[in-house]
């Protein structure tokens, strides 16, 4: 009866399903994204792209290990310790190997940016495939000291918990090292006179990198200050599971633009995708557009009145060159 209550105070069902759509999601996304990437000598051999392979990679491994794992907790599946521990480490690799990952994107625009001319001189060309190897031996770490507590022959919620110290701490220094390499691009980037007020599509990849990089690292914070508020009894533990559960749900599905906002405003991966995909190219563009759009309404109204002016000028060409 306990064991039946605990999992209904837990949201089993909704972090299933969320999960589920998560995992349909970006699957297509890794199909399509990193199938062009590992076909095209010109992406595959470039360090953004390369990270971005990672990245979805990594983002799909979680969410395949969360669906599975949330999807055994709801149908109360019994399971062996070594299931367990499987499972449990898998999903602490998988999503530390996540914050490590950005945090790499982050480094590599940094050198990009400030130290152009010593980055183009790295010789070891395949450096961007031997730093995703590193960031996965390095996530590998955390899970080491985490035992799993299979006791009852399930594996639950109770057995993700451990580790909260090691990980805010590896959060907390990816969160630095990323904060800082941001704010040098920008000093940077306002000194060489990129980044200024007129320059509102350079201002806008800035805010959506940071919106999307909120989306990753917010969430353990969360948990972690419900945690804390747990153990004060200043919260009860339905209380801490509803808290829980929407955060899960909210960031699960917000991690899932995140093709959009690293690979899809790539022109070079568009126009890759539009001779490997043709069917898929022009509806990706109408999702771009679209969630484009939502946060910056006068864009569309812009880009039409461009569209009619230019409509405009080249007929007036026509009728002058045929008079």
């Amino acid at each position: 009866m306990s064991n039946n209550t605990t999992n209904d105070s837990s949201y089993p069902h909704i972090r299933v399903w969320a999960s589920g759509v998560s995992l349909v999601i970006l699957a297509l996304f890794n199909l399509v994204i990193n199938w062009t990437i590992v076909r095209e000598q010109r992406l595959r051999s470039h360090a953004r792209f390369v990270l971005v392979f990672h990245l979805l990679f990594s983002a799909l491994v979680y969410f395949a290990l969360c669906f599975s794992f949330y999807l055994q907790n709801y149908l109360n599946a019994a399971t062996t310790a070594t299931t367990c521990t499987v499972l449990i480490r898998g999903l602490m690799t998988s999503g530390s190997n996540i914050i490590l990952t950005i945090t790499a994107m982050a480094l590599d625009r940094y050198f990009a940016i400030c130290y152009p001319m010593h980055y183009g001189k790295v010789f070891f060309k395949p450096w961007p495939w031997f730093i995703g190897i590193l960031t996965w031996g390095l996530a590998s770490v955390i899970p080491l000291t985490v035992t799993p507590r299979n006791a009852t022959g399930t594996c639950g919620r109770k057995d993700l918990q451990g580790g909260e110290t090691h990980k805010i701490l590896l959060i907390s220094i990816c969160t630095a090292l990323i904060v800082c390499s941001y704010v040098r691009i920008l000093y940077e980037g306002r000194r060489l006179g990129v980044f200024n007020r007129r320059n509102r599509a350079a201002c806008r990849t800035i805010a959506l990198h940071g919106t999307q990089l909120a989306v990753y690292i917010l969430p353990n914070f969360i948990l972690f200050f419900l945690h804390i508020l747990k153990n004060k009894d200043l919260f009860t533990s339905d209380t801490k599971e509803l808290f829980a559960v929407i955060s899960f749900v909210f960031f699960s599905l917000a991690q899932c633009f995140a093709p959009i906002v690293y690979g899809l405003r790539k022109e070079e991966l568009l126009e890759h995708l539009s001779h490997r995909f043709p069917c898929l190219s022009g509806r990706l563009k109408l999702i771009l557009e679209w969630t484009v759009n939502i946060a910056h309404p006068k864009r569309c109204r812009q880009q039409r009145e461009r569209r009619m002016t230019s409509e405009t000028l080249l007929s007036r060409e026509i009728s002058q060159t045929t008079v």
